[in-house]
């Protein structure tokens, strides 16, 4: 299997499988000198586990080992490897269905293009892959942090709710964000997505959702064109994650409703030199960063993984119907636990651009 890699100089390769005995990541690019422990990272993941209310039962502790790349609390800008110890997996919930073609999941597709899969909770398909990216974004976040930039994602919609009154500031936002149970820093609707959710997992079903992120202090210049694009490169992480089915940057698909009259930002001069009056363009114009807030929103189904029987086939064709056993473990939204992923990947692509510009012109 190819395609486990992403990133340019700040480059990761993810393995492993939702249940086998790790998964774990390489990150290759890291500058060196940079102050990071397992402590951080492990910050990182806990915010990602499952375990918690809204999230599917599984309990991992997550805890990352650092098996390279860092020296007396450094890095030393050889590759840096982590191990994350899977510890809660029951594969024998899937003993009575992996001859059934999983209606939402890979099954089928893995199948066809590798001749087998992993039916053991998806096995390299499965979001667990998630916990690596986590892992290398904790890391891209520090480097970001270096030059005073600021990632947060939440949850801006949860099935029919959205979260209307968000705090304009970053830092209230973050607060908000993260003193919500469904990281979503709008309280009434908050209230609301519990209730929906709670519904839809009580009657074997799911919901979907939206994240959005915002990203501050970033400075105009960032991405390449024509094909490595900053929100290119921000759709392509944000859609290589598990479940996602659309991504926008700005006023996104409202701008086709729009005329250029009133979706072009006017460009001022202010105390921090030439910016935009408005940001409906989300922070990029064709393809480079603009020095104004860069935002984005990622759509994620609804979990495949659901109580109520579905119609399938088995791995002949036969006709079959697909229940989940009534012990199985499934988030009732996945959109919830990848606002972490979210801000990993951000992270991710943003450092790699700032690398890059670091050798793009003299002076």
């Amino acid at each position: 299997m190819a395609s486990n890699s992403f990133g340019d100089i700040f480059r990761i390769t993810t393995w492993g499988e939702s249940h086998g005995k790790a998964i774990g990541v390489v990150i290759d690019g890291c500058p060196a000198g940079l102050d990071i422990d397992e402590a951080e990272i492990n910050v990182a993941l806990a915010r990602r586990a499952p375990g918690k209310a809204y999230t599917t039962p599984r309990v991992e502790t997550d805890n990352a080992e650092i098996f390279s790349g860092v020296f007396e609390g450094k890095t030393t800008g050889t590759p840096i490897s982590i191990i994350i110890k899977n510890k809660d997996a029951d594969s024998s919930q899937y003993a009575t269905i992996k001859n059934l073609l999983r209606p939402g999941h890979a099954n089928y597709t893995y199948i066809e293009k590798y001749g087998l899969f992993d039916y053991r909770g998806g096995g390299r398909a499965s979001a667990r892959e998630t916990a690596c990216r986590v892992a290398a974004g904790a890391i891209a976040t520090k480097i970001l942090r270096h030059y005073q930039i600021e990632i947060v994602a939440y949850i801006k919609s949860i099935g029919a709710v959205n979260a209307t009154e968000l705090p304009e500031a970053l830092p209230a936002l973050r607060t908000a964000t993260e003193a919500s149970p469904l990281f979503c820093p709008d309280e009434k609707a908050c209230a609301q997505m519990r209730l929906d959710i709670t519904a839809a997992s009580q009657s074997g079903d799911s919901l979907g959702g939206v994240i959005e992120f915002r990203v501050e202090h970033l400075p105009a210049g960032l991405g390449d064109p024509v094909y490595e694009k900053l929100e290119a490169n921000l759709a392509k992480a944000m859609l290589g994650l598990p479940a996602t089915k659309g991504f926008e940057i700005g006023e996104g698909f409202h701008a086709a409703l729009m005329q250029g009259s009133t979706h072009n930002d006017a460009f001022v001069t202010g105390q921090e030199g030439i910016r935009t009056q408005t940001n409906r363009a989300g922070g990029t114009l064709g393809g480079i960063s603009t020095g104004m807030p860069l935002i984005g929103r990622v759509a994620f189904k609804p979990t495949s993984s659901i109580k109520k029987p579905q119609e399938t086939v088995d791995l002949t064709g036969k006709a079959a119907v697909f229940q989940l056993p009534e012990t199985a473990r499934h988030d009732p939204c996945v959109a919830i636990r990848a606002v972490p992923i979210v801000e990993a990947m951000c992270a991710l692509v943003l450092v790699d651009a700032l690398l890059r510009n670091r050798c793009i012109r003299l002076g």
